[in-house]
């Protein structure tokens, strides 16, 4: 291959060098125009996540094997091979045969990021549709070197083949041999019904499992340039600090260091990181503060009272008419905290920049997005900075925003030598950006026959996804205030950003909590009263087959037996948890013992895949469901590393049992986020069963569970710890 070669095994190539290089062969395009075509595969879901201009595109070499393009990147969710799987499928060859280029500016089609879990359901369909339409064109050049019809032909494992007559066949590499052909079909590809799938919905391994077992996997810090040089940067004490003074006189004077000293970014530089950091200490520097603030105590009453005016998301009916037709009336006010993304991967980035070029390996989601960035911040036009995304451990939505990129391509340029920027696990908690805490305020009702009369739900500053009501109701408003990352200058004392289904886990929180209080004031159980209340039959699925696994139990909360259930929709995902928990009633510490989920996202691509992204989502979600807590004073953030945020151990734990609920008739929806928004809620539900306390925050701290008991008069259950 053309190009650069550096230690990384990255070739800095443009993508007209790497399209020749890959020798002769079919080329298949989808263009702009084909957006409308397609437009109906994705469901409704806005196209803006695939290509805007449509060029998601395969390309098979001479010897029949094929390179998938996508601007999507691997973070640990498994795209890799559902997405493999999905063009294998479509264009008839084993998945063995393809490789993965994925999140590099230069040689894959622009994409917005990701996140959203819209790689399957929006890239998904686009990238099927590609290999339909290959398949389809492959197919006529088959007939025309078989001097048959198309109609007597079929693809099998990388060939065009006589139906009948095996023999007789050309291969995907023997079409393509010594000349490139851009045909179109010039129509639309039809894509494979799911009772006929060979490849998708059976479950794989990860296409690069091994490669991360042993190590062989490439991040973005394992990667090396000659004459490279680590950086150590200059933070401030507290988020709104300005810098007054620096002196880096004693950093100069050490051997082998580069001091890069700008307005608005110090650091010093050196080939090993160790030194650097060494470096850093002699810096004197003298900072503004701001005075006061708010902490993790107070920042709730600021979050409603300087909320922005609300936008009604969703209404129906008469809220009085439905508060006067109600029996009983329940009014709760739940809060949520600020969560750190806490990925074991901190944000890195290696930039080179030479003369009007700039070439970046930087850990993140989007890839295109810091393209840009790059580019403005050194001046340059879009298309002289490429960046190449190496495998990304994990992400969570905090690596959409990578400030990391920016600061290593202003200090390359500024050293005339390659730079990386590694943040520190006290950087990672303190320039990443945190889950915006919020509010949720809810009055509702239910009449005597256990119906939900009316609904009224402010949620403040998480935003509206997971919102809606799911559950029937005729009189309802749901109105979201503005406030996460898109909220006023000053709202949160610190940046705020995604959070794995941003929104989502603290309004089922609030949702499943308030039905919960319902049922348990209407004497009624609280499956039977979702029941009575739910006829989606999508969500009624979910909650029926988890029911089935667990071996619910009938009977009104608080039964001190410490189960709960919760129901959530993600991505176009349902999802139903039951979960089983003990409370120690002396410390307020919660056991939990067992969570079942079960999960319809219609067709399942990699039911191996989709698991494991279920067991990520209940793992992940025990650490914002118990004990993640982002504490500060005003600008200062207080957690350094996970010595005091405490995410998720191995003997946390609980048995975890899954269910997919399958669906063929409903196209592929999200996985990598629903199964995490169920989580506080079904445990917050199980505890209030154990004890007869509600915590209406999370995370559920047991001081806040003691403090539910002692304001409850709650007694633990005979013979519970």
């Amino acid at each position: 291959m053309s190009g650069r070669e550096s230690e990384s095994g990255f070739a800095a190539v443009d993508r007209r060098e790497f399209l020749q290089a890959l020798g002769a062969g079919v080329l298949v395009l989808v263009a702009a125009s084909d957006v409308a075509a397609l437009e109906h595969i994705v469901g409704g879901e806005p196209l803006a996540a695939a290509p805007p201009d449509f060029n998601a595109y395969l390309h098979i070499a001479e010897d029949g094997r094929v390179t998938v393009f996508s601007g999507k990147i691997e973070m640990g969710q498994g795209v890799t091979t559902s997405m493999a799987q999905m063009a294998a499928e479509e264009l008839g060859v084993a998945i063995e045969s393809i490789d993965m280029v994925m999140g590099d500016t230069a040689t894959c089609p622009f994409d917005q990021g990701t996140w959203g879990s819209l790689t399957t359901r929006a890239f998904g369909p686009v990238l099927r549709a590609a290999a339909a339409e290959a398949r389809e064109v492959l197919l006529q050049l088959g007939a025309e070197r078989l001097g048959v019809s198309a109609a007597q032909l079929r693809v099998h494992d990388g060939a065009v083949e006589v139906v009948g007559a095996p023999d007789r066949k050309v291969t995907f590499g023997k079409l393509t041999a010594g000349k490139r052909i851009e045909r179109r079909l010039g129509r639309e590809a039809v894509l494979k019904a799911a009772r006929d799938f060979t490849v998708m919905g059976k479950p794989y391994v990860r296409l690069e499992a091994v490669a991360k077992v042993t190590g062989a996997a490439k991040y973005a810090g394992d990667i090396r340039l000659p004459g490279m040089l680590c950086a150590r940067i200059l933070r401030p004490p507290a988020h709104g600090a300005t810098l007054k003074r620096v002196d880096t006189s004693a950093a100069r004077r050490l051997p082998g260091v580069t001091v890069v000293e700008q307005p608005d970014l110090v650091a010093v530089l050196h080939e090993d990181p160790e030194q650097a950091e060494q470096a850093l200490k002699l810096v004197q520097a003298e900072f503004d503060e701001p005075a006061g603030g708010y902490d993790e105590t107070t920042i709730h009453a600021h979050l409603v009272a300087a909320a922005p005016t609300g936008q009604v998301l969703s209404t129906a009916g008469s809220l009085e008419a439905g508060r006067a037709g109600s029996k009983t009336v329940v009014e709760s006010a739940f809060q949520d905290g600020y969560y750190a993304h806490a990925p074991i991967e901190t944000h890195t980035a290696l930039a080179q920049v030479e003369g009007d070029h700039a070439t970046l390996w930087v850990s993140t989601q989007s890839p295109f997005g810091d393209r840009q960035r790059v580019a403005r911040a050194l001046g340059l036009p879009t298309e002289s900075v490429r960046v190449i995304t190496p495998w990304v451990g994990g992400g969570f939505g905090g690596k959409g925003s990578n400030d990391q990129a920016v600061e290593a391509a202003r200090l390359a340029r500024a050293a005339g030598k390659p730079v990386q920027v590694m943040w520190t696990r006290a950087e990672e908690f303190f320039d990443d950006t945190f889950r915006p805490a919020a509010v949720v305020k809810i009055a509702s009702g239910f009449d005597g026959a256990g119906h939900i009369a009316f609904w009224s739900y402010d949620v403040y500053a998480a935003g509206g996804r997971g919102a809606e009501v799911i559950y029937d109701v005729a009189h309802r408003r749901v109105t979201a205030h503005p406030g996460g990352w898109t909220g006023p200058a000053g709202y949160h004392p610190f940046a705020t950003g995604a959070w794995r289904a941003p929104g989502n886990s603290t309004n089922t929180f609030a949702r499943e909590s308030q039905i919960d209080i319902m049922a348990a004031r209407a004497g009624l159980d609280p499956v039977e009263f979702r029941l009575r209340n739910l006829r989606d039959p999508r969500a009624r699925s979910v909650l029926d087959a988890v029911a089935a696994r667990f071996g619910w139990k009938k009977g009104a909360a608080p039964s001190h037996r410490g189960v709960g259930v919760a129901i959530g929709a993600d991505a176009d995902t349902y999802v139903a948890h039951m979960a089983e928990v003990d409370v120690d009633r002396a410390s307020g510490r919660i056991r939990v013992k067992r969570i079942v989920c079960a999960q319809e996202m219609g067709i399942v691509v990699n039911p191996e895949g989709a698991t494991l992204q279920m067991e990520g989502c209940l793992t992940m979600g025990l650490g914002y469901a118990l004990a993640e807590q982002v504490r500060f004073r005003g600008g200062r953030v207080l957690e350094h590393g996970f010595g005091t945020y405490h995410i998720p151990r191995f003997s946390w734990l609980p048995e975890l049992e899954t269910v997919i609920v399958r669906n063929d008739e409903h196209p592929p929806a999200g996985g990598g986020e629903p199964a995490i928004v169920g989580v506080g809620a079904v445990i917050a539900n199980a505890v209030f069963d154990a004890t007869g306390a509600r915590v209406l925050a999370l995370p559920l701290l047991p001081e806040r569970v003691q403090a539910a008991m002692s304001a409850a008069g709650a007694k633990a259950a005979p013979g519970s710890s």
